[in-house]
């Protein structure tokens, strides 16, 4: 029988070292890494003969006394068997063994130093620790050597001549662990070989203790066919080798590459610990569990280093082989104390793995700790815990706890594994907790700049809704506004700005802030649109200057350290670069939702700017409302029967483009009808999604408007949108033909004492008899600076809306400017005196001239 430390090796027709047993490693001392692949011959202390190699080559086998290569460098004689045997590729290999304490008299050294060929083999062949065995072509053992009966739990002297189908039958009755793993495939590819003439080579598995223990050893075996120098085939020869540690080994790195590509796949906290577990369980563990501090959870700063003593931790993932993970303590979201002595405080507090089993002091006193915990553990036979930090960028994050309850423990190479894959989750739960930190920070900037609560409107009943983006950065550059301007009207904006960032919504900011600025001026849409279109063209501009720059300030930084740098590789020698671990590799998704938080604008882009706007002003007293629209989608109108139309608004250039000009469509709207603005986000998100709002709002012409918008955020975007989504439904009303009083005016002087009569007539007539003084002094001002400066019709109108309205609209376009009078000017002071009798006052421009308005509070009723 072979002794257990027989050291073997293989070598391969290029000469180079391709299997090293651990027999070999004690004998040499070399690790496996250290020789395999590598030359045979760097392990020889002295060649052999040429002789000697002759022989071998011509036999196929070979026997003697070789001079090798301790690892320490020295001498070491040892006597070697070597036998050639073809590889699966048909490629020849040569099996080089040394069993100590089994050397042969001297008596039976040839005068060449080699023994007895045909001793020599039946040596080899006996005591090899590959199992070996030779077939008949009808599946009669011809020889089976001794390590081939330990693994399939036989006699050799009893298999001889028998079937190897019924020789696994009776090892399998006799309850050998190995027989039905090991035998079903060696039976089927013998045959197979011993058919085709074509060598095969598999893998399998095969317990390697008693029946139920459940742990294996893998076995690669090489099935070739025997045959005589005619070609024929006479039997089939195989040869099998342990290959459990390389096996386990693959096993492994296959588990750490799956984890690289599965784990933080997404910006999720909670998701990247799923996916830490689920990789975990239950290839490495039977139950494993990830506890976060809380701060991570919310995108705060962690702890800079370990954390020391009792540590408060919340449950974020469990996953065991049971189904359902009822060996779980705590439930998950729970919150739970570790205290100082616990395993997995005892790793937060060094920052190491720890590795703790079932009898150990600080491990029984943690269980027992809990009943819990202790009812878990005891029922289910946990017997060995691996707690390992979750840190990353010198940041404690958590603690991932794995535990085992089959009866292997967790072994060194274990613990590497383990240490890889959390280490791989922590930078990815790191970069989720930064991108949740940054990503609240621009929604929070975001939804600053965004109206909070919009004014109400006489003019139409509102209903918004704003949802960030799933996709990039989440956020971007959609907004949504409602104005108020003079004479009762109102303006509806929606908007878009090209891009996701922080800098769309910075740049959402400022356009929202020159639309608002601009409505106050009182600008028509079109003539509004074209102002922000230049506006946007300065933006860019601007931002292009700074970019470049940026750029020449640092060039110059950078040959300024280029210089340095050169001056110091001139005065000191290089140093080597120290080793760094690389850092796992992130998923572009990941990577481009980071830079869109973190990064400054791109120099490339940053005069790429572009936007679309939609502006529209209603009006109440007279129904009509204008339209103007810089690229984008068109609106929709749903009148009160149920008819919904999609408006045909010409369409304009984006803004930022410069140069084209925009148009405005005017239109009657009947009292009740549904305006609906939106972004592309909406209907964008899938195919027919502008159909199916347009269905919806046929069945809610009359409904909650807070209700359609979420029908219609329900039904168009069931998940989180790609693109951001900005909308906005206003119901429009018309103000009572009683609230408003409209009179035409002669171009003379004489007409103003009449202004003020039928203004105090009508007052009166509203139950506005408190404002009657101060507006007969506005209408009698307004009135006669129309009559001196401007031109021919004057038209005074009244309208009671949620303030007094006084309008005086005439011919000119030229507007009034108010000056400071001197003590002895006989006028200029008329607007002065307007300006401090009314709460506002303006002008805005129409068609064919000017009004000059004024808004004076209603008296409390």
């Amino acid at each position: 029988m072979q002794p257990p430390d027989a050291a073997v090796a293989a070598v391969d027709a290029h000469g180079q070292v391709t299997a090293w047993s651990p027999g070999a490693r004690q004998l040499l001392g070399y690790e496996p890494s250290e020789v395999l692949g590598r030359p045979a011959s760097l392990l020889l202390a002295a060649a052999p003969s040429e002789a000697a190699l002759r022989r071998a080559v011509a036999s196929q086998s070979w026997s003697g006394r070789v001079a090798l290569r301790h690892q320490d460098g020295h001498r070491l004689d040892a006597e070697l068997r070597a036998w050639s045997a073809p590889t699966t590729g048909g490629q020849p290999q040569w099996f080089l063994v040394h069993s100590p304490g089994n050397r042969p008299p001297r008596g039976q050294w040839r005068a060449a130093g080699a023994y007895d060929d045909g001793q020599l083999l039946e040596w080899a062949f006996a005591r090899s620790p590959l199992t070996m065995a030779v077939y008949d072509v009808d599946g009669r053992i011809l020889r089976m050597n001794a390590a081939t009966c330990r693994l399939l739990g036989i006699d050799e002297h009893q298999v001889l001549g028998r079937v190897v189908e019924d020789l696994c039958g009776d090892a399998q009755e006799r309850g050998a662990p190995s027989a039905p793993a090991f035998c079903e495939p060696l039976t089927e590819t013998m045959r197979s070989v011993a058919r085709t003439g074509r060598q095969a080579r598999y893998e399998v598995a095969a317990p390697t203790t008693a029946a139920g223990t459940g742990k294996v050893s893998w076995w690669a075996v090489t099935m070739s066919p025997v045959t005589d120098p005619d070609g024929r085939i006479h039997g089939v020869f195989t040869a099998g080798c342990d290959i459990t540690g390389q096996y386990e080994a693959r096993q492994r790195l296959a588990l750490l590459n799956e984890a690289n590509a599965r784990i933080g796949a997404t910006l999720d906290v909670s998701r990247t610990a799923d996916e830490l577990a689920d990789m975990a369980v239950p290839r490495l563990a039977d139950f494993v569990s990830v506890d976060l501090l809380d701060s991570v959870l919310h995108g705060g700063d962690p702890f800079p280093g370990p954390v020391v003593g009792t540590v408060t931790l919340r449950r974020v993932a469990h996953r065991s082989a049971t189904e359902g993970a009822p060996e779980a303590a705590v439930k998950l979201g729970a919150v739970d104390n570790y205290p100082d002595y616990s395993p997995p405080a005892r790793s937060l507090a060094s920052g190491l793995p720890v590795l703790s089993t079932k009898g150990e002091d600080d491990f029984d006193r943690w269980i027992q700790s809990r009943p819990a915990r202790a009812s878990r553990v005891r029922d289910y036979g946990f017997h060995s815990v691996l707690s390992t930090p979750v840190r990353a960028r010198g940041t404690t994050l958590g603690v991932a706890v794995f535990a085992r309850r089959r009866p292997e423990p967790f072994d060194p190479d274990d613990l590497l594994l383990a240490g890889e894959m959390v280490a791989r989750a922590a930078v990815c739960v790191d970069n989720a907790r930064r991108y949740t930190r940054e990503r609240v920070t621009a929604l929070s900037l975001q939804r600053s700049l965004l109206p909070r609560q919009l004014p109400r409107q006489p003019a139409v009943e509102v209903a918004t809704r704003y949802l960030p983006g799933s996709t990039q950065a989440g956020f971007g550059g959609d907004w949504f506004d409602v104005i108020p301007l003079s004479g009762a009207r109102v303006a509806l904006v929606v908007g878009d700005v090209i891009g996701h960032g922080l800098q769309a919504t910075a740049a959402m900011g400022r356009l929202r802030i020159a639309v608002r600025t601009l409505a106050d001026v009182d600008l028509a849409p079109d003539e509004l649109l074209t102002q922000l279109d230049d506006l946007v063209i300065r933006l860019a501009a601007e931002s292009s200057s700074a970019a470049a720059d940026g750029r020449d300030q640092r060039d110059q930084a950078g040959d300024r350290t280029e210089g340095t740098d050169r001056a110091e590789r001139t005065e000191r020698p290089e140093s080597p670069e120290p080793l760094r671990r690389p850092e796992p590799p992130e998923s572009p998704e990941v990577l481009q939702a980071l830079e869109a938080l973190e990064a400054p604008e791109d120099e490339e882009t940053a005069g790429d700017m572009a936007a679309t706007c939609l502006y529209a002003v209603y009006d109440p007293v007279t129904r009509h409302c204008t339209i103007a629209r810089a690229g984008g989608p068109v609106p929709a109108l749903v009148r009160r029967d149920g008819t919904v139309e999609l408006l045909d608004v010409p369409t304009g250039p984006r803004l930022g483009v410069g140069g084209l000009p925009f148009e405005a469509t005017e239109l009657e709207l009947p009292e009740g009808s549904l305006v609906v603005l939106f972004t592309d986000g909406l209907v964008n998100a899938r195919p027919g999604n502008l159909d199916t709002l347009c269905r919806i709002l046929s069945h809610h012409p009359g409904r909650d408007l807070e209700e359609t918008c979420d029908t219609v955020l329900e039904r168009l975007l069931p998940g989180l949108p790609a693109d951001d989504v900005a909308l906005l439904i206003a119901r429009t009303r018309a103000l009572d033909t009683d609230r408003v009083a409209t009179w035409d005016l002669d171009k003379e002087p004489s007409v103003v004492a009449g202004a003020r009569k039928v203004t105090s007539d009508q007052l009166a007539r509203w139950g506005l008899d408190d404002l009657t003084f101060t507006t007969e002094l506005v209408v009698s001002e307004l009135v006669t600076n129309a009559i001196r400066h401007a031109e021919a019709p004057i038209r005074l109108r009244l309208i009671q809306d949620q303030c007094l309205i006084c309008e005086v609209s005439d011919g000119s376009n030229s507007a009034p400017h108010p000056r400071r009078a001197r003590t002895f000017d006989e006028g200029g002071r008329g607007l002065m005196l307007v300006g401090q009798l009314a709460d506002r006052w303006g002008t805005r421009q129409t068609p064919t001239g000017k009004i000059v308005w004024t808004e004076q509070c209603l008296p409390a009723a």
